[in-house]
C-alpha cells in the first residue's frame, strides 16, 4: 500500500512547494542524453501516455449490453449481525491499524448452511483501553436459516485475544468437521473442530509461527497430492511499534501518517506440510518459497493475498502471491515438493510497464468460459486493478484490465478485496471489489480521493459488449454501493435460494451483509463435493459443465480475495439454459468422474473409492 503516483493535475498544483507523502517527496528528474537522441526524445515526451498492451475500445462509445437491474439489500441488522471491527488506533498511526479484518463463510456445524466468522483486532497493549476485560477477537455467527444469524462464539469455544487479520477454514484432518486457522500480528492460531466446538491445537500442530511476525493471508491446499491439506501462510513486513515510529511518515498539512511498506523489510512466508498425524512441518526453505531481495539479501515478500490454482493444468496446484510495493510471485509446482518462482517470466510480477504495484487481494477464475485463466489483483489508488489473463502458453499472462473494461473505473479506487462470482446466474463470472482508503483525511491532500469509497461491481457481458466487463450502475444496487472503508469480501448462498449473497468487512466499523435479490429467472446448479482419496473438502477440484455449446469451469478454492474465504459449495449459473449436456469433476488426485445433476438445487457428490 502506498500513496503515490499522483495525477499530473495534482502535481502541477503543488509543484511550487515540496509535497511530502508518507515519507517520500516527488521530484522532477531531468535526463541528459546524447545530441543524436534529442529528436527522438522530444517525440516520445509529446506522447500523452504509453501505449497500452492491447488495443483500447472506442472511447465514449456506449456498451452494446446493459447490466441487469439486480437488487441488493443490506440485511446486516435484521439478520442479527452486531459485530463491529476494532483496529486499536490511538493516534500513533501504526500500519496494522489500516489492514484488517477478514471474514469467512463456512459450515462449522454441518447443518448445510454457511455460517459467518469475523476476525477482529484489539487495543494495543500500551493503550489505556487495553485494561478492559479481555475477550475473543473471533466472532462466530450460526446461520439459523431464513436470513437470521446467532452469535455462538462462546458456545463454540472460540477464544483468542489476538490482533487478528484473517482466517482460512478447512478439514485438515479429514474427520468431517471444518477446522479454522487464524492469522494475526504475532502468533497465529489453529482451532480443531470437534463436533461443532473448537479447541486450540496450535502448539501441538506446530503452526503458530514466530511471535514477532505479522501474518496476513493463508490458504489450505494439497501441494504434494497426498490426500491431506497443507497450509501456506503469507507474512507482510518486519514490523514493530518501534520500527514504525522510527520511520516518522508525514502528510503535509496533516502530520503523522500511515507509512508505506516500501521502507519496511519484507518477510518470508510459511509453508507447512501436513504430516497426517495432527502435526505439520515447516518446509518453507526446502520448498523454495523464500525469495530474497538480490540487492540486500533480506526477505523480498510483502504479501497480502494468495491464490492456489493449477496454472498449467498439470494436476498440481501452484501459488500466485500478491505483494505490496514489490513484485508479485508465481510459485510453479515442480511435483517433487519444491516450487520455482516464475513471476517475472510469466508476466504477473509487474504491471505492463515493468513497475511493481501495491497489491492486496487476489482471485482467479475462467471468466470467458474458454479455458483461459484470469487473475484479478486489487491495487492502491491511482493503480488500476490488475487483470492478468493467460495466453496461448498457460504460464504466460498479459494484463488486460483496460481492454476488459475494469481499468479506467478501478483506477481511482483503493482496492483490497476482489472476488469473482456470478451475481445474476447467467453463466459468466462477474467481479466485485471492496474499496476504501487508509488515511481518514486523504481528501485534504488528494481531492480525488475519499476515505470511504463505494464497492465496484463489474458485470460480465461476455461477447455482448465491446469489453468483457461493464460497470453496474449505482441505482441498480444502492445498498451495495454505499461508500465504506471496505477490506474483506466473501460470497455464499445464505438463504438457500440459489443466488450468491455477500459480506464486506470494514476497518474500525461494522460489516455489511448484503442479500442478493435478483429475479432473473435464470437456472443454476450447485455442487457440494466430498473427497475420499482426495482431501475431504475436495479443495483443488475442478467442475466442468457442458451446456449450450459452452464449457463452464469452476475450481473448488474457497480462499479468495483479501484475508477472507467464501463458501465451499460451488454455484454455477446457467442463464436461460434448461438442461446441461455433461458434468465432470476432476478431483485433486487426477481422477475424473462424470455425474448427473438436477437444476435449481444442490447436488451432493462423493468421490468413488
Amino acid at each position: 500500500m502506498r500513496i503515490g503516483n499522483l495525477e499530473f493535475g495534482i502535481w502541477n498544483a503543488l509543484s511550487s512547494s515540496r509535497f511530502q507523502v508518507r515519507g517520500r517527496t516527488l521530484h522532477i528528474a531531468v535526463a541528459v542524453v546524447a545530441v543524436g537522441c534529442i529528436a527522438a526524445l522530444a517525440i516520445w515526451l509529446r506522447r500523452p501516455s504509453p501505449s497500452p498492451p492491447a488495443p483500447l475500445p472506442v472511447r465514449g462509445a456506449p456498451p452494446a449490453a446493459t447490466p441487469p437491474a439486480v437488487a441488493f439489500t443490506d440485511i446486516t441488522q435484521t439478520a442479527g449481525i452486531a459485530f463491529a471491527h476494532q483496529n486499536g488506533a490511538d493516534g500513533q498511526k501504526l500500519l496494522p491499524e489500516t489492514m484488517g479484518g477478514g471474514v469467512v463463510f463456512f459450515d462449522y456445524n454441518n447443518d448445510g448452511r454457511p455460517d459467518l466468522l469475523f476476525v477482529d483486532s484489539r487495543p494495543w497493549p500500551w493503550s489505556p483501553h487495553a485494561g478492559s476485560p479481555a475477550r475473543s477477537r473471533l466472532v462466530l455467527y450460526r446461520n439459523d436459516g431464513g436470513g437470521r444469524f446467532t452469535d455462538v462464539t462462546a458456545a463454540a469455544g472460540l477464544v483468542a485475544d489476538i490482533y487478528g487479520m484473517g482466517a482460512a477454514a478447512a478439514d485438515y484432518d479429514n474427520d468431517g468437521w471444518v477446522d479454522l486457522f487464524v492469522t494475526a500480528v504475532g502468533s497465529n492460531h489453529l482451532f480443531k473442530n470437534r463436533g461443532g466446538r473448537f479447541v486450540d491445537v496450535t502448539a501441538a500442530a506446530r503452526v503458530g509461527g514466530r511471535p514477532d511476525q505479522w501474518s496476513t493471508c493463508a490458504v489450505w491446499f494439497d501441494y504434494d497430492r497426498d490426500g491431506d491439506l497443507d497450509l501456506f501462510v503469507c507474512n507482510y513486513v518486519r514490523w514493530s511499534k518501534a520500527i514504525d515510529l522510527e520511520q516518522d511518515f508525514r502528510l503535509t498539512g496533516i502530520g503523522r501518517a500511515y507509512g508505506p511498506p516500501r521502507t519496511f523489510e519484507g518477510a518470508f512466508p510459511y509453508l507447512y506440510r501436513n504430516d497426517g498425524d495432527g502435526r505439520f512441518t515447516d518446509v518453507s526453505a526446502a520448498a523454495g518459497v523464500q525469495v530474497k531481495n538480490p540487492a540486500t539479501g533480506v526477505p523480498m515478500a510483502k504479501s497480502l493475498g494468495v491464490a492456489a490454482i493449477d496454472l498449467d493444468h498439470d494436476g498440481w496446484p501452484d501459488l500466485v502471491v500478491a505483494n505490496d510495493t514489490v513484485q508479485n510471485f508465481v510459485f510453479h509446482n515442480q511435483h517433487d515438493g519444491r516450487f520455482t518462482e516464475i513471476g517475472a517470466r510469466s508476466g504477473v510480477a509487474f504491471d505492463a510497464y515493468g513497475n511493481s504495484r501495491s497489491a492486496m487481494g487476489i482471485d482467479a477464475a475462467d471468466i470467458r468460459n474458454d479455458g483461459s485463466l484470469a487473475i484479478a489483483i486489487g491495487n492502491f489508488a491511482n493503480e488500476m486493478t490488475a487483470l492478468y489473463v493467460s495466453q496461448q502458453d498457460p504460464l504466460q499472462f498479459a494484463d488486460e484490465a483496460i481492454v476488459a473494461g475494469i481499468g479506467p473505473k478501478s483506477r481511482s479506487a483503493l482496492t483490497f478485496g476482489v472476488v469473482f462470482f456470478d451475481y445474476d446466474l447467467d453463466g459468466r463470472l462477474d467481479l466485485l471489489t471492496a474499496n476504501g482508503h487508509i488515511e481518514e483525511e486523504i481528501q485534504k491532500v488528494q481531492a480525488s480521493q475519499q476515505y470511504q469509497q463505494p464497492p465496484h461491481l463489474f458485470w460480465n457481458a461476455g461477447t455482448a459488449a465491446r469489453s468483457t466487463f461493464v460497470p453496474a450502475a449505482a441505482e441498480q444496487a444502492a445498498d451495495l454501493f454505499r461508500p465504506m472503508v471496505a477490506r474483506g469480501v466473501a460470497v455464499a448462498d445464505i438463504d438457500g435460494d440459489g443466488d450468491l449473497d455477500l459480506v464486506l468487512t470494514a476497518v474500525s466499523g461494522p460489516p455489511r451483509l448484503i442479500r442478493n435479490d435478483q429475479r432473473s429467472g435464470h437456472h443454476w446448479i450447485r455442487l457440494a463435493l466430498t473427497g475420499t482419496r482426495a482431501n475431504r473438502d475436495a479443495i483443488g477440484s475442478t467442475v466442468e459443465v457442458e451446456a449450450g455449446g459452452e464449457t463452464l469451469r469452476r475450481t473448488i478454492m474457497p480462499v479468495r480475495g483479501y484475508l477472507s474465504q467464501s463458501e465451499l459449495p460451488v454455484t454455477i449459473g446457467l442463464g436461460d439454459r434448461t438442461s446441461v449436456d455433461a458434468v465432470r469433476i476432476r478431483w485433486p488426485d487426477g481422477s475424473v468422474q462424470s455425474v448427473r445433476v438436477a437444476l435449481d438445487t444442490t447436488t451432493r457428490i462423493i468421490q468413488p473409492n
